[in-house]
């Protein structure tokens, strides 16, 4: 999120002063906000706004209202559009204001810095062992294992954090005591909360325990040894438009099959195919679950998210799935680490 301040200016102001406003904006995004007495936007003002303002011959004592741009576009804070946000940055749009059923401004997102405003909760998973990466989880909980000096689990809370999510809990088991360390101090601007299983709870299980400590509508939960760039705006566009109760990740998985497959009636053969190849969907760990089907989730016995995905079909829920179209890493053996490590070496050069 923005210093909010530092992009507003009072519908009272000069054009002096928006110049002012905007040059201390060097190096960010250079766009103001201008806001009336009730602290309700009114129209925004970009250094384009003030050239063209004074080519027409206002003056640098003019009001502000003489250059802004009254157009603006915002978005309501308890009725967040999803799709119209990625439309707005699709276009362009730097600074968005986010407002309130008043129309008072309550915080301005920078989309350069922030995808979207997902009206999600998460639960990350984060107790297992992580048996097959020892010895390197003997003394270190998997999702702190460091991969290009990044621990695992703080890729996944910052790519929360890049889609506007800011509740999220991490449910811990093995070394918890680290997890609860490492998140004393705010991860991406994000205060995460940890909620320790006692007894083991199966993949999901812990979500009955952390569902009190999630006010959204929809929690997205995952595993936190994942390493990903899936699009969770496109995700939760996706389970809205569905209405889905519960919407899964999916691996595109391909088998081939070095055989010639029979296709038979009976003891009669109808075709052969040779060496067919079959592609398929896997499941990714990553799951959006509306708060009804997470209320199904059993609080006393171990539960895995296969349970709970059964258990919705068979009551008739809305069970989808959402193609992953790039980087999957299910970091759970030493061959998985290292390439990892390869992947998030290349990003970093990338980003840079």
């Amino acid at each position: 999120m923005q210093d909010i301040e530092r992009h507003i200016i009072a519908s009272t102001a000069t054009v002096k002063m928006a110049i002012e406003g905007l040059d201390r904006l060097s190096g960010d995004t250079m766009t103001l906000i201008v806001t009336d007495a009730t602290h309700r936007p009114v129209g925004t003002v970009t250094d384009g706004d003030v050239r063209r303002a004074l080519i027409r011959g206002v003056g640098l004592d003019g009001n502000v209202g003489e250059v802004m741009n009254r157009s603006f576009r915002s978005v309501n804070v308890s009725r967040v559009d999803v799709t119209f946000i990625r439309d707005m940055r699709a276009a362009g749009i730097g600074l968005l204001p986010v407002i309130d059923d008043s129309g008072r401004l309550v915080k301005i997102v920078d989309l350069h810095k922030v995808h979207s405003l997902l009206p999600l909760s998460a639960l990350i998973m984060a107790g297992g062992k992580g048996e097959r990466l020892r010895p390197m989880t003997l003394t270190t909980p998997k999702p702190l294992l460091p991969i290009e000096g990044k621990a695992i689990i703080d890729y996944n809370v910052e790519a929360l954090a890049a889609v506007g999510v800011d509740e999220v809990v991490v449910s811990t088991a093995y070394l918890a005591e680290q997890l609860d360390e490492h998140f004393a101090k705010p991860v991406a601007g994000i205060k995460v909360q940890t909620i320790r299983e006692e007894t083991p709870r199966g993949t999901i299980g812990a979500l009955a325990d952390a569902l009190p400590m999630l006010s959204n509508d929809t929690i997205l939960v995952m595993n936190s040894d994942l390493l990903t760039d899936i699009q969770l705006d496109e995700m939760y566009i996706r389970h809205s438009q569905e209405e889905a109760d519960i919407t899964v990740a999916a691996i595109p998985y391909t088998v081939s099959v070095p055989y010639a497959i029979l296709s038979t009636e009976g003891s009669r053969i109808t075709s052969l195919q040779e060496k067919p190849t079959y592609s398929l969907y896997a499941n990714g760990g990553i799951y959006m679950i509306s708060k009804a089907a997470a209320a199904m989730v059993p609080s006393d016995r171990r539960y895995d998210a296969t349970d709970l995905i059964d258990d919705a079909l068979a009551r008739g829920l809305k069970v989808v799935y959402f193609p992953i179209n790039g980087t999957w890493i299910d970091v759970g053996t030493p061959a998985d680490f290292r390439h990892a490590a390869d992947i998030m070496k290349y990003h970093g050069r990338k980003s840079k």
